[in-house]
């Protein structure tokens, strides 16, 4: 396994850039059985609108998806029709997704997004195609870890950001550890994060203080971040900011160093939050995502 302590800067964003030559972020999440979620794909759209992305989309069900545009008023909205108990039907759900991934350059697919059979349809659909590659968050993690054999699914470029309870969750589901504890020092964080990405093929960010990505074969740790990002929210923005990265970069991309960099991104952000406002709580998430562009100037070079 490579510990990487440095990383690579950005490439300089193209002088003559259209918004086509940014890509297109496709965000699927949010839940009309369960509205008290409801600003997570704005957010996550809003991380990856400040990373650089050219257009955002947000397929979410039809009875909240004015509400979630209403949060993020740069991105558009695709509206995926309900059936019984405000759960998405997994058949017009399928369907719009395929259409709209069609046109993507990267998938943020999880915030929000509740539980069903369309979120098991929809997860499993995001990781069998290999076209686009997905960023896996939140709900999306739940569901695919009630799967044991994800890791024989799983063909997309991938990156999965789970928080420590997920991370175990996934851990188990795909028999990676067995002691079904979750890791307490950097060094187990690291090995177990690694093990983890081997065993899945594919990126995997341990979020916590002191994140950890790797791929399984390389390892990186950030040493920045602030206790005010330990806040609803921020999840979303990292997930959004992963996915950004990626779309604008294009292909062929190292999602494992995208990744790192959008982690230190956030870090930074959440530090220079409590910097200029001398505080060590109280930060919005909106306000993270704010930030973000500076953060990513300058990591990118000149």
């Amino acid at each position: 396994m490579e510990r990487i302590s440095s990383l690579p800067l950005l490439p300089p964003r193209p002088a003559t850039g259209h918004k086509g030559t940014f890509g297109t972020v496709l965000i699927v999440g949010g839940s009309a059985g369960d509205v008290r979620m409801i600003g997570a794909p704005a957010l996550a759209a809003c991380g990856a609108a400040r990373a650089g992305a050219g257009l955002v989309q947000i397929l979410a069900p039809a009875p909240i998806i004015d509400a979630v545009i209403g949060a993020a008023l740069f991105a558009i909205g695709v509206a995926v029709p309900v059936a019984s108990g405000d759960l998405m039907d997994p058949q017009a759900a399928v369907l719009s997704f395929d259409r709209n991934a069609a046109t993507a350059s990267s998938i943020v697919i999880g915030p929000g997004l509740g539980a069903g059979p369309a979120v098991s349809t929809l997860a499993l659909r995001a990781i069998t195609q290999d076209a686009v590659p997905v960023v896996i968050d939140a709900d999306a993690i739940n569901e695919l870890a009630t799967h044991p054999e994800i890791w024989k699914d799983l063909r997309a470029p991938a990156v999965l950001t789970p928080h420590p309870g997920e991370f175990v969750r996934l851990e188990r589901a795909v028999k990676s550890n067995s002691n079904g504890s979750i890791p307490a020092t950097d060094d187990e964080r690291e090995e177990r994060c690694a093990a983890l990405a081997q065993r899945l093929g594919a990126v995997v960010v341990l979020k916590g203080a002191g994140t950890i990505v790797s791929d399984g074969t390389r390892v990186w740790r950030c040493d920045a971040g602030h206790p005010c990002l330990a806040t609803g929210g921020t999840g979303d923005v990292l997930a959004g900011v992963i996915g950004g990265l990626i779309a604008a970069t294009g292909s062929p991309c190292d999602c494992f160093i995208l990744a790192a960099i959008a982690v230190m991104a956030h870090a930074r952000a959440g530090e220079t939050w409590a910097r200029t406002r001398g505080a060590s709580a109280g930060m919005l998430a909106t306000e993270l995502a704010e930030l973000i562009p500076a953060e990513l100037e300058c990591l990118r070079q000149a």
